[in-house]
């Protein structure tokens, strides 16, 4: 009987052991996913700013609770986004931003990730002449409840 017992323990442990290789296998192919579907995001996310606008960009990619911080101030929520970008009316000034992220990751659970990477400002002051700012950003990303990713952080 103690044979049988260790055999069936040892089967068990094996059978558990290929389960959760199945399993996290799994999860990594998940968790790619979701890094690639927030990369994706984060692309169209520049696409659009160089295109339709920076301001019509980030309130179409931002969640509801989005925060912004600029200038050392908290810019909370899309009501208080669309404020700000009001305030910030270029007045016929040439401005462009592009992005591109250098790092994502994505929460095992694929409902937040972050990125960050190089940014680059310009504009055409009023005198003509460019003036140009880059950094590095770092945004914070939420899954919402229709699946599409929608940043909380900027």
């Amino acid at each position: 009987m103690g044979i049988f017992i260790n055999k069936l323990k040892l089967t068990l442990f094996v059978a558990f052991l290929i389960l959760n290789s199945c399993t996290m296998e799994k999860q990594h192919e998940a968790i790619a996913t979701w890094k690639e579907e927030i990369l994706e995001t984060e692309k169209n996310f520049a696409d659009m700013a160089e295109s339709e606008g920076i301001p019509e960009a980030f309130l179409f990619y931002a969640a509801e609770e989005a925060v912004l911080m600029r200038n050392n101030k908290l810019v909370i929520g899309r009501k208080r986004l669309q404020e700000y970008f009001d305030q910030q009316s270029s007045s016929g000034q040439e401005v462009h931003l592009t992005w591109k992220p250098d790092f994502v990751d994505v929460s095992s659970s694929g409902d937040l990730g972050y990125t960050y990477g190089n940014y680059r400002f310009s504009y055409t002051d009023s005198t003509g002449t460019v003036r140009e700012d880059s950094g590095v950003f770092h945004t914070v990303w939420k899954r919402q409840k229709d699946g599409t990713w929608k940043f909380v952080w900027d």
